[in-house]
């Protein structure tokens, strides 16, 4: 699946288990469509000061952290 992105708040441990779910709901969505995921293109960015950027895991394996991603020729940074 191309350009597929997902964000929230994750402000406590509540919030990180939800979007953790959320991560896993969606790799479970794209199995059942035979879709898949490029993992080694997938990324994390955390924003906010107070951010304590969590590591996430998709299918077993770690998303790498940035903090600047080029998408359809714009950079977003995490500032």
């Amino acid at each position: 699946m191309d350009d597929t992105k997902i964000f929230g708040p994750v402000c406590n441990n509540d919030e990180y288990a939800r979007f953790k779910k959320d991560l896993n709901c969606l790799l479970s969505l794209t199995k059942d469509w035979q879709l898949s995921f490029n993992i080694d293109k997938c990324k994390v960015m955390h924003f906010g000061r107070l951010n304590e950027a969590h590591s996430y895991c998709l299918d077993g394996l770690p998303l790498v952290k940035v903090s600047e991603e080029k998408d359809l020729g714009v950079i977003i940074t995490k500032n």
